[in-house]
């Protein structure tokens, strides 16, 4: 399997945004990619809620995503959509932040809400409320393709595990972890958790990252870590893409799973205790 990570640095402008994945999108495919993978909230980047209210569509009527899925027909591929910031019918006025899998025919064959939400104080200057803006999924989401079952997750979910060993259990081969780490957490711990994660299940991980600075507020500059990375079942890194933005493209080998998990099987290993 040939996979294409896009690293992306976007804006709080949807319109500019599809344009850049698209190009990149066509890029991965010349490469030969098979599945394609964009970062978290590859249409919009903001903080800023009233402008986010104004700009963000629901997804019948999202342009990124009709885009994108448009060009996964074009190109015959496989295309992650790390996720969207889209417009819910929440009571609270609540946005989704929802990943994607398209097909080469153009359809979405699966969806998932991120479910753990970055409520955060990273420092005293650095603070963090997803949940202010947007409602957690509640559903975990596992996926057929050619290669194997994919489990879809989003960024701040992988520092919860056991979302990641059901999803194996369950028989994902490949688990997707699109990004927008902040630069302080990614330095400090974005490898260690992506390479963990692949260890302790035995799968293959693609987590395509947001790169750069980033203007989500008119008086408001994050940057994001980048180094979008493809982790092997064993915990080798074989991708890193550092901090430019573009398309990186690498191979991977289903059967390691298998391989993998034949050495060390502790999937199936689970013991009851009693406590704490």
């Amino acid at each position: 399997m040939r996979a294409g990570l896009l690293q992306l640095n976007v804006s709080d402008d949807p319109t500019e945004n599809l344009a850049e994945t698209l190009a990149l999108v066509a890029d991965a495919a010349a490469q030969g990619a098979e599945i394609v993978l964009t970062p978290e909230v590859t249409n919009c980047l903001s903080f800023n809620r009233s402008y986010q209210r104004d700009i963000l569509r629901p997804e019948v009527r999202d342009p990124t995503l009709a885009g994108l899925r448009d060009a996964a027909q074009a190109h015959g591929i496989w295309l992650l959509i790390g996720s969207l910031a889209l417009r819910t019918a929440d009571p609270e006025g609540r946005f989704a932040n929802r990943s994607f899998l398209i097909n080469p025919a153009g359809t979405i064959v699966a969806r998932y809400d991120k479910i753990h939400m970055f409520d955060v104080d990273v420092s005293a200057t650095e603070s963090y409320r997803e949940s202010s803006a947007y409602r957690p999924g509640t559903q975990a989401t596992l996926a057929d393709t050619p290669w194997g079952k994919l489990g879809m997750t989003v960024c701040y979910d992988v520092r919860f595990p056991m979302l990641y060993r059901k999803l194996a259990q369950a028989g994902a081969s490949f688990l997707t972890i699109p990004a927008a780490f902040t630069a302080v957490t990614g330095a400090a711990h974005w490898e260690v958790l992506l390479r963990a994660r692949a260890i302790e299940t035995g799968c293959f991980v693609l987590a395509p990252g947001q790169t750069g600075s980033h203007a989500v507020t008119p008086d408001r500059t994050i940057q994001t870590h980048g180094h979008s990375m493809v982790v092997a079942p064993w915990g080798e890194v074989l991708l890193d893409a550092g901090t430019e933005p573009g398309a990186y493209v690498v191979d991977v080998d289903p059967d390691a799973v298998t391989a993998a998990r034949s050495r060390v099987p502790s999937l199936t290993a689970d013991q009851r205790w009693e406590g704490p």
